[in-house]
């Protein structure tokens, strides 16, 4: 949608989406110019697709996160490709292929601030639960299991505030997902920033609910919830990553052991102001071994959390993580582009220190069984119901955990009965 927005009028631009819909492509009016973005795990469809349109004399351009981090693969299947931030070469490659001489490869860079521009909401079509909006880039964190910092940089840059605003008035839906790695920051001229745009979208009167991602630093000053309360928020996803310090440390996310911070004080601190508060755990980590899914929902539970959402340690290409496991001959799932599909998080890919692929799966599904069992949905939602935290919305959410995690149970019997053997595994533990 931002590229969109910087395409000159003479272009007629459609955009696709595939998790709403799947087109008849045969059926639309022939383009001039195809462009594809892809999550890793979206890969495969994505050469399938830029398959079927170059064999139709179409150009593809592919840009997008994966692009940027494997680009010799993409371009044996693509025409050209836009690695990092695409803003500043996109109408380039569009005079270079009016021109009929597009480049094989273009690099955006990292785009400064002033150069950021709204997205055309408008092109997509209705039906979305969430509207979406982006108002920062970059993270300083630099954990590494996420290839945020390689691709967007680790200078944090926010949008005007004004902008921002401006945006979220032309948002249809009532509900937004706010779509920075992390809203607020973590230096005080960021969590100043953060607090002014709350400032501005309360006074807007949006009459909208968003949810965003932060780090645990949104409970440290108890002006930040309120503000982001007052203006429309109602839900934040907040990574504690591992129950461990020695997890953090191993994930190099060393900014949730600053301060001491007492998690389950700053999650009840977010509480307070009606916002719920989904966490995230890793599980696959080099000290976890047999037990990890329960202390990881045990952990959920006195953190007081509100649903969990736990993965697998993934190793994404461009990460230090994938640089290590490779360098260990530890990525099992690496018949590439095909095994792509698996890294979604909720497979394991890689083989892990101290958990085989049975056990690691037990653990996931011990974590799932043992933080959704239907007391602890029914606690949640009691928990949430007097304090007006929006019980019935806990409780579709935590039921529509519940049933997800009863589904991927079936799903990891066929993904264990397909892949044992790139693990070494022949046959199931007891």
């Amino acid at each position: 949608m931002v590229l969109a927005r910087l395409t000159p009028p003479e272009w007629e631009v459609t955009i696709l989406d595939e998790n709403v819909k799947l087109p008849d492509y045969a059926a639309l009016p022939r383009p001039d110019l195809v462009g594809i973005t892809a999550f890793t795990s979206q890969a495969p469809r994505a050469y399938q697709l830029a398959a079927d349109f170059r064999r139709r004399g179409i150009p593809v351009v592919m840009g997008g996160i994966h692009a940027t981090m494997c680009v010799d693969e993409v371009l044996a299947r693509v025409d050209a490709v836009v690695t990092k931030e695409a803003e500043t070469v996109w109408p380039r490659v569009l005079d270079d292929f009016k021109s009929g001489r597009l480049q094989r490869q273009y690099d955006g860079g990292h785009v400064p601030t002033d150069a950021f521009v709204p997205a055309r909401q408008d092109l997509l079509p209705e039906g979305y639960a969430f509207g979406s909006i982006q108002t920062t880039r970059g993270c300083p964190l630099n954990c590494s299991f996420c290839s945020v910092t390689t691709f967007n940089g680790t200078q944090y840059r926010q949008r005007p505030v004004e902008d921002v605003v401006a945006e979220f008035l032309t948002i249809p839906e009532k509900r937004v997902l706010v779509v920075d790695d992390n809203l607020i920051g973590t230096r005080p001229e960021h969590i100043a920033r953060a607090k002014e745009l709350f400032r501005a979208l309360a006074k807007a009167k949006l009459r909208k609910e968003w949810i965003a991602q932060a780090t645990i630093n949104f409970a440290d000053d108890e002006e930040v919830p309120a503000l982001a309360r007052a203006a429309g928020c109602c839900g934040v996803f907040i990574g504690f990553e591992s129950p461990s310090a020695e997890g953090l440390s191993e994930l190099g996310k060393k900014f949730n052991l600053q301060k001491s911070r007492d998690f389950r004080a700053s999650v009840r601190r977010i509480q307070r102001h009606n916002i719920q508060v989904m966490g995230s755990f890793i599980i696959g980590l080099d000290i976890d071994e047999a037990g990890i899914g329960e202390r990881v929902a045990m952990t959920a539970r006195e953190y007081g959390v509100d649903s969990l959402n736990a993965l697998f340690l993934t190793p994404l290409p461009g990460t230090r993580l994938w640089n290590q496991m490779k360098g260990e001959n530890r990525i099992a799932l690496n018949a590439f582009p095909e095994d792509w599909r698996y890294y979604t998080l909720a497979f394991p890919v890689a083989r892990y220190q101290r958990l085989s692929l049975d056990a690691a799966i037990r653990e996931m599904v011990a974590c799932n069984r043992s933080f959704y069992s239907m007391l602890g949905v029914l606690r949640r939602v009691w928990a949430s119901l007097w304090p007006r935290r929006k019980p019935l919305i806990n409780l579709i959410a935590n039921l529509s955990a519940r049933n997800n995690s009863r589904a991927e149970s079936q799903a990891f019997v066929d993904f264990q009965r397909q892949c044992r053997g790139a693990f070494g595994d022949t046959r199931s533990e007891a």
